[in-house]
């Protein structure tokens, strides 16, 4: 079987779509199948290049995934018709991959993280016109009929049915972790210690939460929460670890700005992001992480803490009630007061609790593989 596979972005970039294509399609390779990426071109990446025995061609188009809805569309069809099926995502991939499908008559199977219509401004904190503009792009990617829908949470397909997509049609499918990467016995003493020596936590309760600063993640109502988590436990430290903070000027500006307006030198440190490597340190040294999301399609963040055995406070936003297991506690979403009580209760021993669950990649696959069988009679 030959997949081709159509996304705005790819490696070296990472988020939650992107690993779920690289494991896609590195794990078809490895089971005797074609897989090939089509993705925009990046800043310093090659227009065609292997990556894990993957072939990866790259549009030029101005290094704009939004250009890339539209520049793509002959190689799309070119590679369509080397192709026995196509597999994208939401957003800018969705509209050459669908008019890819139409034109040679392949099957075009859409993956959805999550579904914003009607929460652009509240998600993105874009402006009004920005957000109605990704509204209607989103709005339009639903009215065109793809032969099959994944989603990767029973949050997400809820909202995906809203849209009057056939319910036949559409079905959830976990991402995947790798639980190798993400064990805490992975992780030396001595790296924590250093570390810990390093960034000044001796002797401090330290809360971590990291990802990109985006509206949707929430940072600043857990920044809120800060004063009152401190009041009942003084020893405690917030480490924030924003992630392509580039990318997100104004909104990391005002995080800093409610950062300095807390004043708050001892209790919060601010860190660059690091690769995965360092995160899982990180994390290893957390006595608890935080995921104060206002959206979450699937909720990588919480799912890494909880392979690592670390308790959790989460909002109730999106899949976050779904998937959490272990010990964790969930606030009110938008509730500074409410996450900083939750806070609290993590750290004095309090927590709920359930049996964790395992997303393990090995089924991620193997449900792909069965959408695309169902799609293809005859391919194996």
């Amino acid at each position: 079987m030959k997949i081709l596979f159509i996304c705005e972005n790819y490696l070296p970039h990472y988020g939650g779509a992107e690993v779920l294509f690289k494991n896609l399609a590195e794990g078809f390779q490895q089971r005797g199948h074609e897989g090939t990426i089509l993705t925009h071109r990046m800043k310093g990446t090659a227009r065609s290049e292997t990556i894990n025995q993957v072939p990866v061609h790259r549009i030029p188009s101005f290094f704009s995934r939004y250009i890339f809805s539209f520049f793509a569309i002959p190689k799309a069809i070119q590679l369509a018709q080397q192709h026995d099926i196509i597999q994208t995502t939401t957003f800018n991939g969705a509209f050459p991959a669908w008019i890819a499908g139409k034109l040679t008559g392949k099957p075009v199977v859409l993956t959805v993280h999550e579904v914003w219509v009607g929460k652009w401004t509240q998600i993105t904190g874009f402006g009004k016109i920005k957000s109605t503009l990704h509204d209607l792009l989103e709005r339009m990617i639903y009215l065109l009929p793809f032969d099959h829908y994944i989603c990767v949470s029973n949050a997400t397909k809820a909202d995906l049915l809203k849209r009057k997509i056939k319910p036949d049609n559409v079905q959830t499918v976990y991402n995947g972790l790798d639980y190798q990467f993400w064990n805490q016995k992975k992780i030396k003493q001595t790296e924590i210690t250093q570390l810990k020596k390093r960034l000044n936590l001796n002797n401090r309760f330290v809360y971590l939460a990291w990802g990109r600063p985006g509206a949707s993640k929430g940072f600043e109502y857990l920044l809120q929460a800060v004063p009152k988590i401190i009041e009942k436990n003084p020893s405690a430290t917030l480490l924030l670890m924003l992630g392509s903070a580039e990318k997100y000027p104004q909104k990391t500006k005002e995080l800093h700005q409610l950062i300095r307006q807390l004043n708050l030198p001892n209790h919060i440190q601010v860190l660059e992001s690091c690769p995965y490597p360092g995160l899982r340190t990180y994390v290893s040294l957390a006595d608890c992480v935080i995921i104060p999301s206002v959206s979450e399609g699937f909720g990588y963040n919480a799912v890494e803490a909880m392979a690592m055995n670390k308790p959790v406070v989460i909002s109730n936003a999106g899949s976050l009630p779904e998937i959490i297991g272990g010990k964790h506690q969930i606030f009110n979403s938008k509730n500074a007061d409410d996450l900083a009580d939750k806070a609290i209760k993590v750290a004095q021993g309090q927590y709920q609790w359930k049996e964790m669950p395992r997303f393990e990649w090995k089924k991620n696959i193997e449900k792909y593989l069965k959408v695309y069988e169902q799609l293809l009679p005859g391919k194996k």
